[in-house]
Formats: C-alpha cells, sequence, structure tokens
C-alpha cells in the first residue's frame, strides 16, 4: 500500500508540472528550464556589473600632477553647475582615451577663462568674441558660437589642441594649457592645478569637493 500511495502522489504532482521533493528528478516541462536559464543570468549580470565597478579605480596624486604643485593656488567652492561642467570635461577626455594628467590640465585651463562658467556673450565686457568654459573665438576657427557654448565640444576641441602640442605630457601645466590658448596671461593657468586635480577626485568620489 505505502509503494501505491507514493506512485499515486508522483502521478499528480507531475500531472500539475510541479517537482518531487524526494530525491527524485523533477518531471522535464516546460517550465523547468526557464526558471533553471533565469538565475545564471542575474548572477552573470551582477559579475559583471562588481567587475566593472572593480575595474574603475580614482587616478593617483602622481597621475594628476605628475610635477606636484609649483606655484600659489587659488581656489573657489564649485556650485552644482560648476561642477557639472568640470564633469563634461573630463568625460570628453575618458571618452578620447586621455590620461587624467589631460583632465587636470583642461579643466585647470576652464577655471582660469570662465571659472568652470559656460559663458556666453557678454557684450561690452566680452574678449572679443570668446565663448563658453574656454573662452574659445569663433573669428579663430574654433566653431561656431553654438558649438563654442556646448561643454563637450569645447572640451573636445581644447583636447585636440592639446594632444597636438608635442611633448605636453611631461610640460608644467601652465605651458601645456598656454600652448593651446596663446592667452596674453599665460602663467595663470598654474594656480588652478590643485582644484582641477580635486574636481577630478570628485567625480569618483573622492577628495575635499566629493559630494
Amino acid at each position: 500500500m505505502p509503494a501505491v500511495k507514493r506512485a499515486s502522489v508522483r502521478a499528480v504532482l507531475a500531472a500539475t508540472g510541479m517537482a518531487v521533493l524526494t530525491g527524485f528528478a523533477a518531471p522535464a516541462t516546460a517550465a523547468t528550464p526557464q526558471a533553471t536559464d533565469a538565475k545564471p543570468v542575474v548572477k552573470s549580470e551582477q559579475a559583471q556589473t562588481h567587475k566593472k565597478a572593480k575595474s574603475v579605480k580614482t587616478p593617483t596624486a602622481t597621475q594628476l600632477m605628475p610635477m606636484g604643485v609649483n606655484a600659489e593656488q587659488a581656489s573657489f567652492v564649485p556650485t552644482a553647475e560648476q561642477k557639472a561642467n568640470a564633469e563634461a570635461i573630463i568625460k570628453v577626455g575618458q571618452e578620447m582615451k586621455l590620461p587624467p594628467r589631460a583632465w587636470v590640465i583642461a579643466v585647470a585651463t576652464a577655471a582660469q577663462e570662465s571659472t568652470l562658467n559656460n559663458l556666453g556673450h557678454l557684450g561690452d565686457q566680452n574678449d572679443h568674441d570668446s565663448l563658453g568654459l574656454f573662452q574659445q573665438r569663433p573669428s579663430a576657427g574654433w566653431g561656431s558660437p553654438d558649438q563654442l557654448t556646448d561643454p563637450e565640444y569645447a572640451a573636445r576641441a581644447f583636447y585636440e589642441g592639446l594632444v597636438n602640442v608635442p611633448g605636453w605630457q611631461d610640460m608644467a601645466l601652465t605651458d601645456a594649457a598656454q600652448a593651446v590658448q596663446v592667452s596674453a596671461f599665460p602663467y595663470h593657468y598654474a594656480k588652478w592645478e590643485k582644484l582641477a586635480a580635486n574636481l577630478v577626485l570628485a567625480k569618483y568620489g573622492k577628495g575635499p569637493l566629493a559630494g
């Protein structure tokens, strides 16, 4: 009688597509492969996300400021908009696969040119036809006014100028920036080096400007 009873229960469970929790194999139904497949996919996605998170390393001080700070530094507490503009500059540098040193040079340059504000034409106060984060001039061939007030376009234009400067990686920040910008005040870029490095660190949730 017990054997008949077990066979009867197994038959009922098989008919309803349920697994038998007795050490016997579950019936092969269309639902079983779907339930089995879903679990590894979730694990795989989690593993990939975890791997990606581990691969994002915060730049070191040597990568950001390989020569240290060689000038008196200036600073300000950036607004949310200024931080967003710095992040846009850094993002373009990352997309172009440039090293962290390039991001620092670019952010420091924009800090000097516009205090990281995306400036339109300022009328009588404007420096010729200079526009945007880097105060690039349409008349000098940098791009149209609409392009130069697009932070990502302006950043890309700056980086393209920077990488065409021979030996820029080994230059002092102010010399590398000046080689691109050709400013009337060539040494003013140096004072923003530490702020620029801190803004890069903030993008990674590190340093005094994080959060």
